[in-house]
């Protein structure tokens, strides 16, 4: 039976994550950060294709499992006739190299162990040679090289080049393994005591998510999705990936799989909320300052996404000896989608960059010369239609969110002179340009005899990003057009008490086959809606129902199927994790649940 994607929990060290199964098995890894080539991709294959599974022998599935508190440190039980065994999975912040430290310890009676470590570089397409060296096993393949440092002794089959360690551990033993990366030509890199690593670990980790500011109901859900956020920054730059994860699903069986281990403009404006009023400011910089440098340029060359430190070539291409999760191909690595128009995105930037100067981030002197050059360019580029924020490859429309955004990109300028009348600018134009998309959107996208806004100009179609528009104060939140629209698309993309993101059978520039789940950011999204309305009640009772959906270790990905109860898409989902922060500190931020 193959494992449910809420099957896994992650752990990493802010430049790259693992997935590890209920199992016992690390199933997914790319070193040396989260967009290389994965060296364990059983997660979007089968063993053949990598993997490193610590459990006791016959036992199929860990008895519990749990993160020690307000860490990412990953402890799994198992219970067996024989005894007890925690196996401690982590990935210490590197000095150099990336580690992976699994350390086995008894708990009760005498269990034996298995190890089995199939190493497979390049998504698990390049069988490496391993062999000895200076009592370790390392194995090599062109850049890549994998030392294996093992307290219990180690042997290598040749049969099917991998490497096996079978030892019994007591109450009160441990043992512990080490996994390290660096490029094949390069010396091996200092070894990592993995004990003290533990220790250290956790001591960060707690550290770190003491700064949370938040105290409300649900903290702890609220923490476990701050630390899932730090854990998908790449630190080096601050940009923070959508998923640590490929072609995840998003319908079992489907082609709806993409390649989600970039940093995407459209999460901009929420991450930085969530992150400054949960108290992080320093991470909040740090994403705020990769965005500078991402969007510098040409206003006209604006990427709705970027790599891990503003790559803009992310080419997209399929890997056919992978079968896909649940045999859900094809599996994809790249994006094609960062050749696609998303006006929406220069909202989003702006915004971002309004809500950093207005939350007191230290100003840059470039950021109000990028200002003025992505306002020129949008003033004469509004008009034309794209793709949309949900990034349909079925040909462009005029999107009615993307034009609000422009309206957002347009208010946010007008504001920042109205705040610092020093602030070079033409305001009369951008006054004038938001005015006329404010008209023209109430005008052409909005329905009146349904009394709600629509898709794109002219259809009839529903979007969950409607939702946003008395977030961004478009329109007041008492306004009867808003109030219209909620409805509408609750009564409209609900399905199992969840949102649709939009529906892929009825909305014709989607461009692909098959459907998708229920898009859990918008569902967060719909209880902000409501909460703004006045229903803080159903909007908290929406909360609720959300924040179980979490796995057994609080982890949410992209979307979720009501129908057969499983979580679907790239996991764990940034954007999913924003949505719960967010709509947490809306509700409880500033009092108890009633």
């Amino acid at each position: 039976m193959h494992p449910r994607i809420e099957d896994y929990a992650l752990i990493g060290d802010e430049q790259t994550a693992a997935l590890v199964g209920t199992d016992g098995s690390v199933d997914w890894l790319c070193l040396p950060r989260f967009d290389s080539a994965a060296c364990f991709a059983r997660l979007l294959g089968d063993k053949e294709n990598g993997h490193w599974r610590i459990a006791p022998i016959g036992a199929e599935r860990c008895t519990r499992r749990v993160y020690r508190p307000d860490t990412l440190v990953l402890d799994t039980e198992w219970e067996t006739d024989e005894g007890a065994v925690r196996v401690t999975d982590l990935m210490p912040q590197r000095d150099r190299a990336p580690d992976l430290v699994r350390i086995v310890e008894g708990l009760r009676g005498d269990v034996t162990v298995r190890s089995t470590l199939r190493l497979r570089f390049d998504y698990g397409s390049i069988t490496p040679w391993i062999r000895r060296s200076d009592g370790h096993r390392v194995a090599v393949a062109g850049p890549d090289s994998v030392w294996l440092r093992s307290e219990p002794e180690v042997r290598t089959w040749g049969a099917d080049h991998c490497t096996y360690s079978e030892f019994t551990v007591s109450e009160g033993e441990s043992v512990a393994f080490v996994l390290t990366w660096h490029p094949s030509h390069e010396p091996r890199p200092p070894l990592v005591d993995p004990y003290a690593s533990l220790a250290t670990s956790v001591a960060d980790w707690q550290a770190w998510a003491a700064r949370c500011r938040y105290d409300g109901p649900h903290r702890d859900a609220v923490v476990r999705s701050l630390i899932t956020l730090k854990a998908l920054t790449y630190a080096p730059t601050g940009g923070i990936v959508a998923a640590p994860t490929t072609s995840l699903p998003e319908e079992l069986g489907g082609v709806r799989n993409w390649d989600y281990r970039f940093c995407w403009l459209r999460d901009s404006t929420l991450t930085l909320g969530a992150l400054l009023a949960a108290g992080y400011q320093e991470e909040a910089e740090a994403w705020r300052n990769w965005l500078l440098r991402a969007v510098a340029g040409d206003p006209a060359d604006l990427q709705i996404m970027y790599g891990l430190a503003g790559e803009r070539r992310l080419p997209e291409l399929e890997l056919p000896w992978l079968t896909g999760f649940a045999d859900s191909g094809p599996v994809r690595i790249g994006n094609e989608a960062v050749k696609q128009v998303q006006l929406d995105v220069y909202g989003e930037v702006m915004d971002s960059l309004s809500l950093a100067r207005s939350s007191g981030l230290p100003s840059t002197p470039q950021m109000w010369a990028l200002q003025l050059a992505l306002m020129d360019f949008l003033c004469k580029a509004w008009r034309q239609p794209d793709e949309g924020l949900w990034e349909m490859r079925g040909g462009r429309r005029q999107f009615v969110h993307s034009k609000v955004m422009v309206w957002v990109a347009a208010d946010r300028a007008v504001r920042a002179v109205e705040r610092d009348p020093h602030l070079e600018g033409d305001v009369d134009a951008w006054r004038a340009l938001r005015d006329e998309v404010h008209q023209e959107v109430c005008e052409q996208g909005y329905d009146p005899e349904r009394n709600t806004f629509t898709q794109y100009y002219g259809s009839r179609e529903l979007d969950a990003s409607l939702l946003l528009i008395p977030r961004v104060g478009f329109l007041p939140p008492d306004d009867p057009r808003v109030i219209g629209t909620i409805d509408a698309v609750r009564d409209e993309l609900c399905l199992g008490g969840f949102l649709r993101r939009y529906s892929p059978e009825k909305t014709a520039p989607d461009g692909l086959p098959g459907s998708e789940g229920t898009f859990l950011a918008c569902s967060f999204w719909l209880a902000d809606a409501l909460h703004m309305t006045g229903r803080t009640k159903e909007a908290r009772e929406l909360f609720e129902r959300l924040v179980v959906l979490g796995n057994d270790v609080g982890l949410l990905s992209e979307e979720y199927d009501p129908v057969a109860g499983v979580q679907l898409g790239n996991f764990p989902q940034a954007f999913s994790h924003i949505g719960l922060v967010n709509t947490a500190l809306a509700l409880f931020g500033t009092e108890e649940a009633g």
